[in-house]
């Protein structure tokens, strides 16, 4: 008899147990990783002992209906010291006049920095962001999109202020505006997902990634890090990248309160969507390996999760209580978890959709980075 025989009789109901590691997998991301940002109690920077005088760093490439709405919102904020820097990126709109205009009204405020079309030379928005620094008269740097609103008029104090806890990075959240249908919803569960991720991980010193519609960091610092030399050749890459390669344990905070939220208009239809997605899944590639690891056994283990226990449904009728006890048991723990994140994040209304969404959710990326990772980006 060998050491194997008597497991044999076990084998065909291997795919229950690889089904039970998996959901152990996903019970410890649960638990362990978003655990971390559901019990954590909310700060507010906004009364902070030291705030530091701030240059807001805005691209824009013919975003003259969104600065009309929103860049008056980014020039009022509630907050002593400031300048917002506006990189005009080879507009061919109406931007340019419009901006001349802000100027006249924001004379001490507003920094216009226009970068004009080469017929030889095609940048990406890192040179934008790169041009926009380098005009910055303050050391510590707050970062959004043009298609941003703020969630108020202390937005700039929450963020800024974090910089009060002598930290290097400040990591914010950049919600999507809401609208009826499931690709909004898409969008929504997608940017709440990855932002529990990268926040959860913050709290835990291993902050990987952040947001360039929400994020801050000093001119220092990116001074130090050279930049975007590192991944200057892909499009994207200016926000996760740059926090990727220059986060520690110890530089890193968040900005979680609801007055630090910066609100973004989301894609309207699944190609813009697919698009957007398709240029941000190139970037991870060139993330540190370790968190390249983190990830992929996070994404994987819960879309092999889904394959087998549909597989475990088809090939054992007679046991299907255990695999949708294994789904249940997860799902509640999820709720339990999510219920608290949401609420955070302002995204209660997602909850119930959470069965339908989380499955679109892995899948939808899984095919999207797969098709996209290795394609070339060279532009905006």
């Amino acid at each position: 008899m060998t050491i194997l025989e008597p497991l044999l009789p076990y084998l065909p109901y291997t795919p229950l147990g690889v089904l039970g590691i998996l959901l152990l997998f996903q019970l410890y991301y649960i638990y362990f990783v978003y655990g971390k940002l559901a019990f954590y109690t909310t700060k507010s920077f906004r009364e902070a002992p030291q705030q530091h005088p701030v240059s807001v760093i805005v691209c824009a490439h013919n975003e003259e209906k969104n600065l009309q709405v929103y860049l008056p919102q980014l020039l009022e904020q509630d907050y002593p010291l400031f300048e917002v820097v506006l990189v005009d990126d080879c507009s061919d709109d109406e931007s340019k006049w419009l901006l001349k205009e802000f100027a006249s009204r924001y004379p001490e405020r507003l920094k216009i920095v226009e970068i004009k079309e080469h017929i030889r030379l095609k940048h990406t928005k890192k040179f934008a962001v790169t041009m926009g620094i380098k005009a910055a008269k303050y050391e510590h740097l707050v970062f959004t999109d043009a298609d941003c609103q703020p969630a108020g008029p202390f937005w700039l104090a929450e963020m800024a202020g974090a910089f009060a806890q002598e930290k290097e990075i400040v990591l914010g959240y950049s919600p999507y505006f809401r609208y009826p249908g499931l690709l909004n919803r898409l969008i929504r569960f997608e940017t709440t997902h990855t932002a529990m991720s990268y926040l959860s991980y913050a709290l835990r010193g291993n902050a990987y990634m952040g947001v360039g519609r929400n994020l801050a960091y000093t001119k220092s610092l990116f001074y130090k890090g050279k930049g975007f030399n590192k991944h200057m050749h892909i499009k994207s890459g200016d926000d996760d990248l740059f926090v990727n390669h220059n986060a520690t344990r110890t530089n890193t905070v968040i900005s979680l309160h609801p007055d630090a939220h910066m609100l973004s208009v989301p894609k309207e239809t699944w190609k813009s969507y697919y698009k957007q997605k398709a240029r941000h899944s190139g970037a991870s590639t060139l993330y540190k390996s370790r968190h390249k690891r983190m990830l992929a056994t996070q994404l994987l283990s819960a879309l092999l999760f889904y394959l087998l226990l549909t597989v475990c449904l088809v090939a054992y009728p007679a046991w299907w209580y255990i695999p949708l006890g294994m789904y249940g048991l997860r799902l509640l723990s999820q709720f339990l978890i999510f219920n608290r994140v949401y609420r955070k994040l302002q995204v209660r209304d997602l909850l119930i959709w959470l069965p339908l969404l989380d499955v679109c959710y892995y899948f939808y990326i899984c095919i999207n980075g797969l098709f996209n990772r290795g394609k070339k980006q060279t532009s905006w």
